[in-house]
């Protein structure tokens, strides 16, 4: 049952409605498997609502552990009139407070410790605000709402429709869009029973533990359950997104009887905006609320009422550089088949997007290496799906590994160099200065 909704609220008062005693969510909870119905779902955030309003705050940072009582908290600050700004489990207490202070939040859920709070906002009500890029100080708050949220959901449920016996089983983070869009809402949307993950340690087991139906996976976890054969028998569908996936992964997943779909979105456009419904997964077809179009150079330009960001927290010259009259410059190359259906070919930004969907900004980390290593002869590229640092300058291969040895403490671990080339040479550039990176990966 695909149900349109207005806003979180309404979503909220709808599915109690007609959806009543129905399983919402599934999930393991002090070592026992666990039952909440929509009706209790319902009750459980309202209840929290009203707690939190009494409390007067306008701006809570939440730290998305996947769990029944974040997701409460969740749509509870929404219908409190709370900015909401989804947060890494994986922070430290640094980074916490360090944006604690830029998205103006003055109260914390799910992060015990001693912080400074700011002093909150004043026009927060139903923005949710995700990151877009993990934890790098380059990392831009995306400025969604809650609103856009839920009609991302329903505009997924169009293209590929859950039926009210399916269990989606979410194992993605909450605080990225896609974990939170198709892991969550998308299953809300319909009307199904939503199983959450119990954790990491559980990656490889959470599959004959719930025994999904459907599953919304990332490329690197798709490629680790297809290694391991983790897929239950009782899995009729899955989703991927939130990056590039390899296709001869796709294949040898169909090889087995497995029904896969692709999806195309970004974090801007609150998820997808094209979805594989047919067989070839690289060939998409538009979502009903979105307008895509191509530039002249094939660059993939979105338009979308419904699910657009505002643009990004306090920065309106980054928006202004994406976000023009209503159109979305995504920086990513696609073409249409004579059907329609887009095809995605690359990206124009300097910038790469991870197997886990997170965001490396190319210039800054770059420039951070540059830094450590005394020149601007570094440069990074994906080859065989790992992170290569090409090395252009006059230090030896041992001084390089003990630079990055020191350095890569303080990065997040999917963000760690993997491999280093001595290219022998400086890098290759344009006039302007700009590293040719089709140079060096025809050289590699």
């Amino acid at each position: 049952m695909i149900i349109e909704n207005a806003n979180m609220s309404d979503m909220i008062s709808k599915m109690s409605g007609k959806n009543g005693d129905y399983p919402a969510f599934v999930c393991e909870e002090n070592g026992e498997r666990t039952v909440h119905t929509y009706r209790c779902f319902a009750s459980d955030v309202k209840n929290r609502a009203a707690a939190l309003k009494e409390q007067g705050h306008t701006c809570i940072g939440i730290v998305c552990r996947l769990g029944y009582e974040t997701i409460v908290e969740i749509f509870a600050a929404n219908l409190a009139g709370l900015q909401v700004v989804m947060l890494s489990p994986a922070l430290s207490g640094d980074q916490i407070q360090n944006l604690i202070m830029r998205m103006d939040i003055d109260c914390l859920y799910g992060r015990q410790g001693h912080f400074d709070f700011a002093s909150g906002v004043h026009d927060g009500a139903d923005r949710i605000l995700f990151f877009t890029s993990g934890t790098t100080s380059s990392s831009r708050a995306v400025v969604l709402t809650g609103t856009s949220l839920v009609k991302a959901a329903w505009n997924g449920s169009w293209s590929l429709p859950l039926r009210r016996d399916d269990i989606l089983l979410c194992l993605l983070p909450l605080d990225h869009v896609f974990g939170f869009v198709c892991g969550i809402l998308w299953g809300l949307n319909c009307g199904c029973t939503v199983a959450l993950g119990r954790g990491r340690r559980h990656l490889g087991d959470d599959g004959m533990f719930f025994q999904p139906t459907v599953v919304s996976l990332v490329p690197a976890l798709f490629s680790f359950w297809l290694r391991r054969r983790l897929f239950p028998d009782s899995l009729r569908q899955i989703l991927i997104g939130g990056a590039a996936c390899d296709p001869a992964l796709i294949a040898r997943a169909r090889e087995i009887g497995l029904n896969v779909a692709f999806g195309y979105g970004l974090s801007e456009t609150s998820s997808g905006a094209a979805i594989s419904v047919n067989e070839d997964p690289a060939a998409m077809s538009v979502c009903i609320a979105d307008e895509i179009m191509l530039a002249d150079d094939g660059e993939i330009l979105i338009r979308s009422e419904a699910c657009m960001m505002q643009g990004y927290y306090r920065d309106p010259v980054h928006t202004a550089e994406v976000l023009r009259d209503g159109v979305l410059h995504t920086g990513d190359l696609g073409s249409f088949d004579d059907r329609g259906r887009l095809h995605i070919l690359g990206r124009r930004k300097e910038m790469i997007v991870l197997e886990d969907g997170t965001k490396i900004f190319l210039p800054e980390y770059e420039k951070m290496l540059g830094d450590a290593l005394g020149d601007q002869e570094a440069a990074l590229v994906m080859k065989n799906n790992r992170l290569v640092l090409v090395y252009g300058g006059s230090r030896t291969k041992m001084e390089v590994d003990e630079i990055l040895d020191r350095v890569m403490r303080d990065v997040p671990y999917s963000h760690r160099i993997q491999d280093v080339v001595m290219l022998g040479h400086a890098l290759p550039r344009t006039a302007n200065g700009k590293v040719r990176r089709y140079l060096i990966m025809e050289e590699l």
